[in-house]
């Protein structure tokens, strides 16, 4: 088919107005859902609602404030909506059999806002990692490990699978175990335990902290120590206490075994 110049000059005006409309609705549209995604996630905030809901909430918003942005543009191109919906609707049909892992994850994500395993600000071990819950997102949730990685995981499995959180509870129990040497006096080293956990003010009286001798092993006499602490202070009484028992058995006279090879030698 071939145009006139008086029809190619028509064709440009009508179309080319529309497509300059179409442009200019697509850059303020993506201006406009990036501006309402901000807010949305700023009145999370000063609602003082769940943390992880600013992230997921915020990609939901982004991706439908989207999608109707571009369905209005190519409406305003004279494309026709009821054979555009059909065709996105089989389109979406393939695509979400190609993509069925991440709907799975997007599923993921809603029951984890659902049932809250966890919430952001918890640390956690989950999938083979262990770090502090910084983003529950859409598709996946973001954790921050002490060496400041960031690791992703998809939340299709985090929502199926096992996981441990250590932020659960307010309080944790913190083990330990201490050998001395089979010479040395049981006694004084109990007292020597005992001492040392009614000096530190992080452990808790509720519930009563535990020594007793745990075995008999081939080179020592085992105890076992259990205290409860808050949470946020587990990881400083574990350090200190094995520091300040070390130091302790040293200054009154109670040894701890180490491993020591006897070498005989049988001259011919």
């Amino acid at each position: 088919m071939i145009f006139t110049k008086e029809e190619l000059i028509e064709l440009t005006k009508i179309y080319g107005y529309k497509l300059v409309v179409a442009i200019i609705i697509l850059i303020v549209g993506f201006w406009l859902a990036k501006m309402v995604t901000k807010g949305v996630k700023k009145l999370i905030e000063k609602r003082g609602l769940a943390p992880e809901l600013k992230g997921f909430l915020g990609s939901v918003v982004s991706i439908g404030l989207k999608a109707a942005v571009v369905i209005t543009a190519l409406s305003n191109l004279g494309v026709e909506m009821t054979s555009f919906v059909a065709l996105i609707g089989a389109a979406g049909l393939a695509v979400g059999m190609a993509l069925s892992g991440t709907l799975q994850n997007f599923a993921g994500g809603v029951m984890i806002l659902i049932f809250k395993p966890f919430k952001v600000g918890d640390y956690v071990e989950m999938q083979g990692h262990a770090g502090t819950v910084r983003e529950i997102q859409i598709f996946h949730t973001v954790l921050m490990t002490p060496d400041n990685r960031k690791i992703i995981i998809p939340n299709a499995p985090v929502s199926t699978g096992s996981m441990t959180n250590y932020s659960a509870e307010a309080t944790r129990r913190v083990d330990f175990v201490f050998g001395i040497g089979y010479d040395d006096d049981i006694d004084e080293a109990k007292k020597i335990l005992n001492e040392l956990i009614a000096a530190d003010e992080r452990i808790l009286n509720e519930p009563a902290p535990f020594v007793a001798v745990k075995e008999l092993a081939d080179s020592s006499v085992n105890f076992v120590v259990r205290t409860w602490v808050n949470a946020s202070d587990y990881w400083g009484v574990y350090f200190d206490m094995q520091e300040k028992v070390k130091k302790t058995f040293d200054q009154r006279g109670v040894g701890i075994p180490f491993p020591q090879m006897d070498v005989h030698m049988k001259q011919q």
